[in-house]
This record gives C-alpha cells, structure tokens and sequence, in this order.
C-alpha cells in the first residue's frame, strides 16, 4: 500500500429527539454568543424549537438550490450586518450549502443541523452557481466545526424527497470507490456506507417516523460524505453538477437518476470496487444490487422528467468532458459519455 489519508477534524453528535440541546451545547463549546440561523420559510417549524436555545442574532430565511452566488452574496451581507460570531444551517444540502458560502469568506464555525440525507455536513466541499456554471471547490474553512444529526427532525421528510436525498448519499459512496484520490480507507468507509443506506433506507421506506430506519440512514450517509470528501468528486458527481448548474435540475433526484448509469459504465473496469459494492449490497453484482435498492424504492427514472431538454446533452457535453477526472477507471470518449447520457435522460433500462 502507498497512499496518504487526510482525516477531516469534526464532532459528530447524535442525539435523536434532542437537537435543541445538542446544538446549545455546540454553540456553548464553540464560544458562540451572537447565532446566525440559517433555515428556510419551510425548515421553520423544525428551527424554531432550536432557535428558542441558542442565543440567536439573525434568522435567514433565503435558500436556493445550487447556491447562487447572489444569494450568498446577501446572506454574507446579512452575516455582517447582524455581528454573527457562528452560523447554524438548519436543513438539506442547500442550506448547509449557505453556510459554507458565508464561511468561506468569514471563517465563521458552522454547526449543520441536516433535515435530508445530502451529506454536504461532513464535507470541507463548497459549491455555488452563477448563471448556468457550477462551480466546486475544497476550503477547510467551510467544513462544519460540528454536525447535530437528530432522527425526528427526518420523520416529516416527504417520500420521494427521502428517495432521492438517500441515493444522492449512495452515490457519495459510489464514487468514493475511484474518486481522483480514493484510497482503501475510503474504500472501506464508503462499503459500510452502502450497506447501511441500503438497510436504513428500504425501512424508511416503510415507515417514514422509524426512528431507527432513519439513524441507520443517517449513519450511511455521515460515513458516505467523509469517504467522499477524502476521495474527491469523481465522474458521478462531475456529470450531475454540469447538469444541475446548466439547466437548474433538483440536486438530490439529478444524482438519483445519474448514479446506476455511471455504476454500469465504469463497473467492468473496477474489479475491487464492483465486488466492494456487490458485497455491500448481498448481490452477486453491483448494479443488479443497486437496481433492486431502487425497485424497492421507486427511485427517479430519467433526467427529462425534470425538465432537462433533449438538445441539453450535446451542450453538456464537452463541459462534462473537461471535468471528469483523468483516472477515470473506463476510458471517457465523447461517443460512450453521449451514450451514457441519452440513456439517462430517456431513463432507459440499464443491460
């Protein structure tokens, strides 16, 4: 073995039914005294209870998906304004996602109370989007000081949100098998990662307010970001953020359709990482594995039910090209990556 690990600095609490205390007790440990919260008009009936804990200066009601730089740009503004010494994001990717904007440029501490699966808490990851680019980078300043996860503020997560935040978080593991700098830690992290999502979400499934199903939800998709973010985005996550970016799709049901596609394609030249997933699964293959986690739960199908146009991918193309890592474990050409794309966007059955 020759690789170099970086282990990401954080503390982790779960603490289901108590996230109003849990997160006191990070703003306390933390040396927080003036709190900028950070949650959607829709969160506000899960922040609140928080809110009425910690010793709050600003509450930030505007969260848009994929981050406009705009958007940062006025809650920096508001972060200044109000005197915040520490952010609290209390929601899914997008708002853990504004956070991270405004950390980037402060150094504030965050501490990410998640409401979906996105797994954007546990990554030192920052995204934002102006006009139709995305763009990714890696800042240790945007990695939250703390993560709260609290099981009951997921019971009221719609279904098909669930679904699709939860394969968004398989797909972290996915790619965390060859990411540009994937090493046999990550490899090892993201197959629990896999194995646990693949428990907790079928349960889920069931019964949105299982407790337990959601914990051990939550767990894959904690062990998934931390794999993700030591391996680097690899072609899985290039592919989604070009589209997302480009044509404003929803995040988590972009990464949902995307991810059995790109399974299948780089599969056949990844011997350890297939095996890995299959193992993880309890199938004799990967993508057989994967196909039947989203027969169970009636995953998202095709990109053009999300309003991606036809003509898209051709204009995605060469900014897709550009962005996958070189050590892709399949050769990218542009005839295989437009076959691989038509297919899903036409949600095609995979062979």
């Amino acid at each position: 073995m020759k690789f170099t690990h970086q282990t990401l600095p954080q503390r982790v609490v779960f603490a289901a039914g108590d996230s109003p205390a849990a997160v006191a007790a990070e703003v306390e440990a933390l040396g927080g005294s003036k709190v900028m919260l950070i949650a959607s008009e829709r969160e506000k009936d899960l922040a609140d209870p928080i809110a009425k804990e910690i010793p709050v200066v600003l509450r930030h009601e505007e969260v848009v998906m994929h981050v406009p730089v705009e958007v940062a740009a006025r809650a920096l503004r508001a972060a200044a304004d109000a005197g915040a010494n520490i952010l609290v994001s209390v929601g899914g990717g997008s708002t853990t996602g504004l956070a991270k904007a405004v950390a980037m440029t402060t150094g504030l501490p965050i501490i990410a109370v998640p409401t979906t699966y996105a797994g954007s808490e546990a990554t030192n990851v920052w995204g934002l989007t102006e006009g139709e680019t995305k763009t990714t980078g890696v800042d240790d300043k945007v990695l939250p000081a703390s993560v709260v996860y609290d099981a009951a503020l997921l019971t009221t997560l719609p279904g098909e949100m669930m679904v699709a935040s939860g394969l968004n978080a398989m797909a972290h593991c996915v790619d965390s098998m060859w990411g540009p700098r994937a090493d046999p830690i990550d490899r090892a992290l993201a197959q629990e990662g896999i194995r646990a999502l693949a428990t907790g979400l079928p349960a889920v499934a069931d019964d949105s307010t299982s407790v337990e199903g959601i914990e051990q939800t939550l767990y894959g998709a904690y062990l998934a970001a931390v794999a993700f973010a030591s391996a680097g985005s690899g072609m899985h996550h290039k592919i989604c953020h070009v589209l997302g970016g480009m044509f404003n799709l929803p995040h988590a049901q972009t990464h949902a359709v995307v991810l059995p596609y790109v399974l299948a394609f780089n599969a056949p030249h990844a011997a350890e990482a297939e095996a890995r997933v299959a193992e993880a699964f309890g199938s004799r293959k990967a993508s057989a594995g994967l196909a039947a986690l989203r027969e169970v739960l009636d995953a998202p199908r095709a990109l053009r039910d999300y309003g991606m146009p036809q003509d898209g991918i051709a204009k995605a193309l060469g900014p897709v090209m550009k962005a996958i890592p070189a050590n892709n474990p399949t050769p990218v050409t542009r005839a295989n990556l437009t076959l691989l794309l038509e297919a899903a966007w036409a949600g095609d059955p995979i062979n």
